[in-house]
């Protein structure tokens, strides 16, 4: 099936920019953070060179061509920032690995640039707060980049049961640069797709229960949930407390070890934050980190053929890097959906109108009840395919000091952490989980919403609040699919190294084609989240 000819509409972006954005040629497909820096150093190019080339590059696939609608806005101080980082280079100062790289963030997370911190939603189409959110100045303080601000699924998908993952009233519906008829899942869908698409080296994603590791593993990515208290969640339109985290999503495992490097900081305005301990995940990276490890292998039932195929060539890759694979079957944990949904529309009422009641004056809706409000009167721009009765339940919440409530958060914790992955790391005497993520990517679909029929490994890690890796294992009829790596509380590094070491015999990820449609056999039509 043909695809789109990147490389032609790229070039005439960039030839139809202005003369001073032609100085420094900048190649960015594919492109690692490693490569950026060394080109930058070497003096072949230049951080201005490589921004204007990742913003050609907006232009000419995101916002024509496959229009990915990936990026919901670009920062018009990019390209100050970018020269700032380049005279300090003149100077001698080169303040690490990201300094001068362009880096996407997620448009729930507020940044103090000239763009507003909309969460898809038009209600918070004014939300230009002129802060930046702790996750961003500790970016910042790096010397990265800030590139502009990735469109998601409105509220990050909290808002309906039958939602189209990727859609948002302010972005439109980011499209699967794999197969442009699919998902990119969500809610990190525009980090996803972007950085799959090589619009920037890396992005910063957010998660509640899947939305760094279901548009990674979807969009042939590496995606990191770490443990929650890791990375600040100070200024970040919230869902939950128990479960949010923002987390780094790139192409390879040391490009989202070095951005996890920056963001990861004690944060005095986010308590979970206490215990963190600044450290350099990159240089823990070890591609021997498999050997003599005991890995614990979970095989839902029911998967694809397509899907068990690549799960048990990833497997071998496993053993051959020197693990020990014992099979885990799951305990039967009863009732943690509804504890989590419990928990979720209860946090969710007390969180967001705590956020909301810090915006500027300028945002009307400053309670959930007031964007539950705003929405009806705004039927046709945001609720065009899809309702908000999660919203709606959620306000019908009684509090954080309910006992229900409480019951529930302490059932999903007992269930999710130590009925659930330690004992499965315990009865196996493992070191770590794996398991396939998700399925391949489900068709986009207004009418109905997400139709998902395959596994998904993100529950457990995102109730329990431990890290959560996924790593490309290769294609599904050619849609990418990714391999989980779980483990308990604080164990980010060894998770991340061990990510790594597979990573390093596999080699498995694959670049998009931007087919128009998936050319997939009978039966896949629907599968994934």
């Amino acid at each position: 099936m043909r695809g789109y000819g990147l490389t032609g509409v790229v070039a005439l972006a960039i030839m139809a920019a202005p003369a001073a954005a032609q100085t420094t040629a900048a190649p960015v497909e594919e492109v690692s953070v490693d490569q950026l820096q060394q080109l930058m150093q070497s003096g072949a190019t230049s951080s201005v060179a490589i921004t204007q080339a990742y913003l050609a590059r907006i232009a000419a696939i995101d916002r024509q061509g496959p229009t990915l609608r990936s990026v919901i806005a670009t920062n018009p101080d990019a390209l100050a920032q970018a020269k700032a980082l380049d005279d300090e280079r003149r100077a001698g100062r080169v303040r690490g690995p990201l300094h001068g790289v362009p880096v996407l963030i997620k448009d729930n997370i507020e940044t103090a640039d000239a763009m507003a911190t909309t969460a898809g939603s038009l209600a918070l189409k004014d939300n230009v707060t002129r802060r930046d959110a702790p996750v961003v100045a500790y970016l910042r303080r790096a010397g990265a980049v800030i590139l502009g601000k990735t469109n998601l699924s409105e509220w990050a998908n909290i808002r309906s049961t039958r939602s189209m993952s990727g859609w948002s009233a302010v972005g439109g519906l980011v499209r699967n640069p794999y197969a442009l008829d699919r998902t990119a899942c969500g809610s990190s869908s525009g980090s996803g797709a972007a950085i799959a698409a090589s619009l920037a080296a890396v992005a910063v994603g957010t998660e509640t229960d899947g939305s760094v590791v279901c548009p990674s593993s979807i969009n042939g990515l590496v995606g990191f949930k770490p443990t929650l208290g890791l990375v600040s969640r100070s200024r970040v339109v919230p869902i939950s407390h128990s479960q949010d985290t923002p987390g780094p999503m790139g192409r390879s495992v040391r490009d989202v070890a070095l951005l996890l490097s920056a963001m990861a900081s004690p944060d005095p305005t986010d308590a979970a934050t206490a215990r963190t301990v600044v450290r350099d995940y990159a240089a823990g990276l070890s591609a021997g980190a498999l050997k003599s490890k005991r890995v614990g292998v979970i095989r839902p039932a029911g998967l694809p053929t397509a899907l068990a195929e690549r799960f048990d060539a990833a497997l071998k890759v496993l053993r051959a890097a020197g693990a020990t694979l014992v099979e885990v079957t799951p305990p039967k944990l009863d009732g943690l959906g509804e504890a989590e949904l419990l928990v979720l529309k209860t946090e969710l009422k007390a969180d967001l109108d705590a956020y909301l009641a810090t915006t500027p004056s300028a945002v009307r809706a400053r309670t959930l009840a007031q964007v539950v409000a705003f929405n009806r009167a705004n039927v046709a721009a945001e609720m065009p395919f899809f309702g908000q009765e999660l919203f709606e339940a959620a306000m019908e919440s009684k509090g954080l000091a309910d006992p229900a409530y409480r019951t529930a958060r302490a059932t999903s914790l007992r269930l999710a952490g130590r009925e659930g992955i330690d004992a499965m790391l315990k009865t196996a005497r493992a070191d770590l989980l794996v398991e396939p993520t998700y399925a391949a990517a489900w068709l986009s679909d207004p009418v109905y919403g997400d139709q998902y029929g395959g596994p998904s490994a993100s529950e457990l890690p995102a109730v329990a609040g431990y890290p959560h890796l996924t790593v490309p294992m290769g294609l599904m009829q050619g849609l990418p699919v990714g391999l989980s790596f779980i483990g308990t509380a604080g164990a980010d590094a060894a998770i991340l190294s061990a990510g790594y070491a597979y990573e390093q015999r596999s080699k498995a990820r694959v670049a998009p084609r931007y087919l128009p449609q998936a050319a997939v056999a009978p039966g896949l039509e629907g599968a994934g989240r």
